[in-house]
């Protein structure tokens, strides 16, 4: 069964998730290619420091809460975007099978390369306080309705509803901004996996509710 049918069920009808696994699917990476730097403002090199894996745990609260900060917070003159979006892409699912997909949504979470260039010459930072974490009315809805088999056992969904904040200097000014936010993770835990893993992820800001 695909997230598309369970997302029929639910009225949203946003994906396409299969969630039965395949042991001969490929795991790609996100597409490696360097943004440009803007002139004058060097690209972050490589050093010694890495950015912390997302955490290993089979509760499925806490693993979404620390997918979605390590999902949102990122730092221009750090890292590249291609290592944050990495890190989420590592979390997915071990089979490979759901690979290339969440890659194609983690890149909607993401400026695209231009725009990074740009937002490193205001050395733009952002992160997220997260408000709420809950699984949606609608993710249950959609559980009572699937037949047995449809859905990797331990499949489930949570939203995530906060506020999203971005800072960095113009000129000599320091500011920053904030907006609200909310987005859903597809996640699946015990007893499909030992520790949870990032299946798919909703459009920014058309959660499940």
């Amino acid at each position: 069964m695909t997230l598309g049918v369970v997302a029929a069920v639910v009225g949203v009808g946003l994906y396409g998730l299969v969630l039965a696994p395949s042991p001969d699917a490929a795991s790609p990476t996100i597409d490696p290619t360097t943004p440009v730097s803007a002139p004058d403002v060097p690209t972050p090199s490589p050093s010694g420091s890495t950015l912390r894996a997302i955490l290993s745990t089979a509760d499925g609260e806490r693993f979404a809460r620390d997918a979605a900060d390590a999902l949102m917070t990122w730092d221009t003159t750090a890292f590249e975007m291609t290592d944050y979006a990495q890190v989420i892409v590592d979390a997915g699912d071990p089979s490979g099978y759901e690979t290339a997909a969440l890659a194609s949504d983690v890149r909607t979470y993401y400026p695209t390369a231009d725009a990074w260039a740009q937002l490193r010459t205001y050395g733009t930072r952002q992160w997220l306080t997260i408000d709420g974490v809950f699984v949606p009315a609608s993710w249950d809805d959609a559980l009572s309705q699937a037949a047995e088999g449809d859905l990797l056992a331990g499949t489930i969904a949570y939203t995530i509803s906060g506020t999203r904040h971005r800072a960095g200097v113009v000129g000599t000014d320091a500011q920053e901004t904030s907006r609200p936010i909310a987005f859903t993770l597809f996640i699946a835990c015990e007893p499909s996996f030992d520790e949870c893993h990032l299946l798919r992820l909703s459009e920014v800001d058309n959660p499940l509710r």
